[in-house]
């Protein structure tokens, strides 16, 4: 999953950012209300966790703004202090898709995440971006209907790049995806892969949708449709 946790405790968000990563999760930081709210619009995660109590903007304001001004519809787990039915049904009001009351098992807050996302996704598993569709449960790649072999690492940093499709995936966040937090020195090995993914889903078709951002990062989309 593609988590953004919006936390001021930073010694909770790293935390909760060090179990979801240890499961395999791409994990973002905000530690305020405002840059919490921005990152949500400009990226494209699967779920926030959104504390309620926050400098510069609260939870549930943020929450609200970004359900009725944005119109985004990520899924958003609330986490609180707070334990009245109120406090509760206020969340839910607001947008949330699940409320969890500190303290809090790391293994409950991973587990209820997965299933809002789950929720969140439907009957889908399947991931688009123009005609390249990924299946999420056979692990089966395919573009304008013919069959791509990618390899394990080639599959990870392809869901990323698709779940945060149009958006940019910065350099770290994918050397992330690949190595954890023991990447290799240069980047020489990461463009080494971005070059085999690109001649894979890219170089016989047409249309490329692989595109470097330079000295940011990477996005996958199909700028024509755009």
């Amino acid at each position: 999953m593609y988590i953004l946790i919006v936390e001021d405790n930073d010694d909770l968000a790293a935390n909760i950012g060090e179990y979801c990563e240890e499961q395999g999760d791409i994990v973002d930081y905000a530690g305020d209300g405002l840059t919490g709210l921005h990152l949500a619009v400009v990226n494209n995660y699967d779920v926030l966790v959104l504390d309620l109590s926050l400098p510069g903007l609260d939870g549930l304001s943020l929450c609200e703004r970004l359900r009725l001004d944005a119109g985004n519809n990520v899924p958003i787990l609330m986490l609180t202090a707070r334990d009245t039915l109120r406090d509760r049904l206020t969340g839910f009001e607001t947008g949330a898709d699940d409320y969890l009351t500190k303290p809090f098992s790391l293994q409950e807050l991973h587990m209820r995440l997965t299933a809002v996302v789950r929720r969140a996704a439907g009957a889908t598993d399947h991931l688009v971006v123009s005609d390249l569709i990924f299946d999420l449960r056979t692990l089966i790649v395919r573009r304008s209907g013919r069959r791509l072999t990618l390899t394990p690492t080639g599959m990870r940093m392809l869901e990323l790049l698709m779940r945060a499709s149009p958006a940019v995936v910065r350099t770290t966040t994918v050397e992330r995806a690949i190595w954890g937090d023991d990447p290799p020195d240069s980047e020489a090995a990461l463009r080494g892969h971005i070059h085999q993914l690109r001649g894979i889903i890219d170089k016989p078709f047409p249309t490329k949708l692989l595109k470097t951002v330079h000295g940011i990062g990477y996005r996958l989309a199909d700028d024509e449709s755009l």
